[in-house]
């Protein structure tokens, strides 16, 4: 007997039996982590897919919830670890826990269309490709702006699926791969539901997968098509990692300067070209240079000895008393600040409070946010020397609107000014996969610029260049081609996602039909009047 043998048919259909369920759902959530950085293991990502997707087959709905649960807390409680190395693990685990609502809620649906799934089974892999991206969807966007970290597409940095994200952004990139995951889920069903299909079926369901995820190589990638300009990268380090790294801001906004001016050096003494712009990182200044003027003696002293405009990271006062904004500010010698990015998306919970005086009765660690941050309006791009960038600070990265707004409206080069201080390593390196799917779905060079690592240079292709080591001051130096040409992805915009998300709800909407009709069908006849 084998131990893995379904439970007895019922009138669904066999199923797997809740504790061989429960396995699968775990496996799912493991190998789903191992896909993200700094694992890498991007072949996994399709695998976590199916285990669920096999996990929850014609399960009651109730428990297939609980499976999505158990899969989302394993995938997203170490992959969020970082959240908690400075506010406790209850925080972390909370944030942890409303993601995994959502694979419970992915679950759901995957069993509520287990029923259209077999009368087509044809139809499993695009139902399974729809539903992923419609879930990701709606965790990208609520609660509080939602919160889309973990999102498929951000694990293929590494893959030729990447190449995806040229035509239809990070959604097509989360569907292609939840596809060939429904493709791998029939071929595991087969082999452990029945023994009906021969091997060579099974292999050609993985080859399917395979054929799918290495399409992606045949994607065409935009070549920049713009003038070369020199750009560099100043990461500055910090007196000391945590919270409290901004407590000696006077040392972070000089490790900048000083970095800069030793740049200068170089290039007086022609061991590094002069570049033609230069970017500091999310909270290079942490003293605003437009109140203090300290502060912006010295950012003016680094622009006019490095001769070149300097996007400087930095928190500034905001509108109202006890308001913040935090900042991406071109500061040129002759000028001062001549333009500003201000970041459109603050982080609910770190960098303003929803709710603050209901939260205050949870917990007094709202308070560590003493002013809140206010969100910015205008997309950009900013002039920096003559260059259009699009700047995104931090966790913007990840929110696709965001990204695109920038280029939409000219950005010929793309800078994430962020600070991983209060992260690690981990972090830092998935967010830099995130900053390779941007350039390849905008087909545009792309900079990650961060206080304490990882900084790099990317290629449109995605390619990262001359990424830095965590926890430690560098300067990157590179001669970039600006780029131009707009891609399908970028064109289409949410349009890509808008018809995927409505064709989930179709989907939706089509197995609640049959199961209405299933019901009224199973209904005796009524008795005939006497």
């Amino acid at each position: 007997m084998r131990w893995y043998r379904l439970e007895a048919a019922r009138s669904n259909g066999p199923r797997l039996s809740g504790p061989v369920a429960l396995v699968a759902a775990v496996a799912a959530g493991f190998t789903l982590w191992i896909a993200f950085p700094p694992y890498g293991h991007w072949w996994a990502a399709p695998l976590g897919v199916a285990l669920l997707a096999v996990s929850v087959r014609r399960q009651r709905v109730a428990a297939a919830a609980g499976l999505g649960v158990a899969t989302g807390m394993t995938f997203f409680v170490p992959l969020l670890s970082f959240t908690g190395l400075q506010i406790g693990w209850w925080p972390w685990l909370l944030l942890a826990s409303l993601q995994a609502l959502f694979l419970a809620a992915l679950g759901c649906a995957a069993a509520y269309t287990s029923g259209l799934v077999d009368r087509q089974p044809w139809a499993w892999p695009l139902v399974t490709g729809l539903l992923w991206t419609a879930q990701e969807a709606l965790r990208s966007r609520i609660p509080f702006g939602g919160f889309p970290w973990g999102r498929l597409a951000f694990s293929q940095a590494e893959a030729p699926t990447l190449r995806w994200a040229a035509l239809g952004g990070a959604p097509l990139v989360t569907f292609v791969v939840a596809t060939a995951g429904g493709l791998v889920a029939m071929a595991l069903w087969r082999l452990i539901v029945t023994s009906r299909w021969p091997a060579g079926r099974v292999a050609a369901l993985v080859g399917a997968a395979s054929v799918v995820l290495l399409l992606g190589e045949v994607v065409p990638t935009p070549a920049a098509n713009g003038r070369s300009v020199v750009v560099a990268v100043v990461q500055g380090n910090v007196p000391r990692m945590g919270l409290d790294f901004n407590a000696q801001r006077r040392a972070v906004l000089d490790n900048h300067v000083d970095a800069t001016l030793d740049l200068a050096d170089d290039v007086r003494a022609g061991r590094r070209p002069r570049p033609n712009l230069v970017v500091w990182p999310e909270n290079a200044s942490d003293i605003d240079p437009l109140t203090n003027a300290d502060a912006a003696t010295r950012i003016t002293e680094a622009a006019r000895t490095i001769d070149a405009p300097i996007l400087v990271g930095a928190v500034l006062q905001g509108p109202r008393p006890g308001t913040v904004r935090n900042a991406g500010l071109v500061w040129t010698a002759a000028d001062g600040p001549t333009g500003i990015y201000v970041k459109r998306h603050p982080v609910p919970f770190a960098e303003y409070v929803p709710m603050r005086s209901l939260i205050r009765r949870v917990t007094p660690l709202v308070d560590r946010v003493r002013a809140d941050f206010v969100a910015g309006s205008d997309p950009g791009p900013l002039d920096i020397g003559g260059v259009p960038v699009g700047d995104v600070i931090c966790f913007e990265v990840a929110y696709d609107a965001l990204v695109r707004d920038g280029v939409s409206r000219g950005a010929q080069l793309l800078a994430v000014q962020t600070n991983n201080a209060t992260f690690n390593h981990a972090q830092a390196s998935q967010q830099l996969a995130m900053v390779r799917l941007r350039a390849v779905e905008h087909a545009r060079p792309a900079l990650m610029a961060s206080t304490v690592g990882i900084s790099a240079f990317v290629e449109p292709d995605g390619t990262a260049i001359d990424a830095t080591a965590m926890n430690t001051s560098a300067v990157l130096v590179r001669e970039v081609r600006l780029a131009s040409a707009r891609t399908l992805a970028t064109r289409l915009g949410p349009a890509p996602e808008a018809i995927m998300v409505g064709a989930a709800l179709a989907v939706l909407a089509a197995a609640w039909y049959r199961r209405r009709a299933e019901r009224t069908h199973r209904k005796p006849p009524g008795r005939a009047a006497s």
